[in-house]
């Protein structure tokens, strides 16, 4: 890239950073340090506010650059991930958004504490959501690496370093700082942003094709090496039965792993009311379907407008297909139109995961401090009287803050090491141990009545264990050219996403526990869980 592209997104960049970092300073002086308003905001947003944030939270790097790569590569096949990512949507409306806000007041542990022992679920329970976490971090950290290098001319593997250390180091700054409330406050200019960009490109897509969608598609196909292949299903994901496991693996995934994701659910607490966390997903939906049908015409027009072997060259895994994208739409290298529709579309991606590491870092402190640090540590006994949960040096806010600083670190150091694989496919993994670990105890918790302490526990280390492990033994980590260690091959599991197996082992421990579990089911705890659940009454 030259000078101007460089000169000009850099400015954007400073311009974006500059203006988040002014509503987190604003915010963190009018803000007083409680648990309530550290976690939820104060539980101040209305549902349109929420709903902005929540769309700004799910449409992340992954969504942005990622998908649309995969379909630049791989066509058809990419798709599932934009159909994926939107139908589960459907789940968490119909399922979760209502009764989580009822039932809980920070974090996912709070709605399986609700009726059990609270020391080992909430254990468990802050367990997984920082794994969760943390995987679905190490993809946006890779997005911005990308993006970067991209800019600086896709050599300079310093630079991708340092864009690295810098998300992470701001996504510090942004929680630690402002809370839930700043948080959402920039995903909501995040989620402007970011539909504004995606709609400009799609329209300008369209434009270039005269608005023939079936144009675009036969010159995609055209320029993909594949011919019609490529609008065909298989490419990717056909062939031998592994792939096609792959395929159904993935999909379980990302539909049912949206609802067990702890940056999603922690954004129904930040409004006031059940039917405020419903209209919520309402709007939300609007918002991420729209958009994720603007991602199938980009990563269509990707391969029709720059070439799948060019979006190759530039990254193996695709990343890069949007901003080359808008390079040729504005005017092609060199132009004045070019740099300018590259720039603001690199600065809308670098918003993108700016906001969303956000969003997920305060998840995943929010679990250290509520549930980890809470529950091994006897809070009420040395807590004075009166003084709220964030109080204190090493009250619960505080020690979210320190979390914070640890998360990112480690958040960091992966994203380092996983820095050329596809973000949509790294996110794929964090669905799929959202699905294994968070789902299964999630849904017994709120519809069975006989669930157990000890079901619970052993359901969110039955999915858990098996989906860390599985990945740890597949494709991904070792075995081909793809592989976080290409050299070395000790995979033994052939799939690339866990889902397939981790899923139902998670629901299937979550079973068994309770079957075989001495403790009596709390019968009174459910029917109060059920009421509060279904009517809002008694919920914070």
């Amino acid at each position: 890239m030259n000078g101007d592209h460089q000169a000009l997104a850099l400015l954007l960049f400073s311009a974006f950073i500059a203006v988040t970092l002014g509503i987190t300073t604003w915010v963190s002086r009018n803000r007083h340090g409680s648990a309530e308003e550290f976690y939820a905001g104060g539980r101040l947003f209305s549902p349109m506010e929420n709903g902005f944030a929540i769309a700004g939270d799910y449409m992340s790097a992954a969504s942005f650059l990622g998908i649309s790569g995969l379909i630049a590569l791989y066509g058809y096949d990419g798709m599932l991930y934009s159909v994926g990512f939107l139908v589960a949507w459907l789940v968490v409306l119909l399922l979760v958004a209502e009764l989580v806000r009822n039932c809980g007041r920070f974090t996912l542990a709070d709605v399986v504490a609700a009726r059990m022992k609270e020391r080992p679920v909430r254990i468990a329970a802050g367990t997984s959501s920082v794994t969760v976490s943390v995987l679905y971090l190490v993809a946006q950290m890779v997005g911005a690496g990308s993006l970067v290098a991209l800019l600086l001319g896709g050599t300079s593997e310093a630079a991708r370093s340092w864009t690295v250390i810098g998300v992470g180091a701001l996504m510090v700054i942004y929680v630690s700082m402002g809370g839930m409330r700043a948080t959402t406050w920039i995903q909501i200019v995040k989620a402007v942003l970011l539909m504004a960009g995606a709609i400009a490109m799609t329209v300008l897509v369209l434009m270039r094709f005269h608005g023939d969608f079936n144009q675009l598609l036969d010159s995609a196909a055209a320029r993909s090496g594949h011919g019609k292949d490529f609008l065909a299903p298989g490419l990717r994901y056909g062939g031998d039965w592994t792939a096609r496991l792959d395929f159904i693996s993935l999909g379980l995934a990302l539909v049912l792993g949206t609802a067990g994701l702890p940056h999603i659910l922690s954004r129904f607490y930040t409004v006031p009311t059940a039917r405020a966390a419903r209209r919520s997903v309402v709007w939300s939906i609007g918002l991420i379907g729209s958009f994720y049908l603007m991602t199938i015409v980009l990563g269509f027009g990707a391969a029709a407008v720059v070439g799948t072997d060019e979006v190759r060259a530039s990254n193996a895994a695709g990343n890069t297909a949007v901003p080359l994208l808008a390079l040729d739409l504005g005017g092609g290298a060199g132009s004045t139109g070019g740099a300018v529709l590259f720039a603001v579309v690199a600065a809308v991606a670098f918003a993108t995961i700016l906001a969303v590491v956000a969003g997920i870092t305060l998840a995943s402190s929010a679990s250290v401090a509520h549930d980890l640090y809470a529950t091994l540590r006897r809070r009420r006994a040395i807590r004075p009287a009166g003084a709220e949960e964030g109080d204190g040096r090493y009250g619960e806010v505080a020690v979210a803050r320190i979390a914070a600083v640890c998360i990112g670190a480690v958040a960091i150091a992966l994203g380092l090491l996983a820095r050329d694989l596809n973000v949509a496919f790294l996110v794929g993994l964090a669905f799929a141990v959202a699905a294994s670990a968070n789902l299964p105890v999630l849904l017994y918790s709120l519809f069975w009545r006989n669930f157990t302490t000890r079901g619970a526990v052993w359901s969110v280390y039955g999915g858990l264990v098996p989906a860390v492990l599985l990945v740890l033994v597949s494709p991904v980590v070792s075995g081909s050219e793809r592989s976080l260690f290409p050299g070395v091959d000790f995979h033994v599991f052939p799939l690339e996403n866990p889902g397939l197996v981790s899923i139902p082992l998670g629901f299937l421990a979550g079973w068994i526990g309770t079957v075989v579990s001495s403790e009596p089911p709390d019968v009174a705890k459910h029917a109060e869980t059920e009421v509060r659940a279904l009517t809002g009454a008694g919920a914070v």
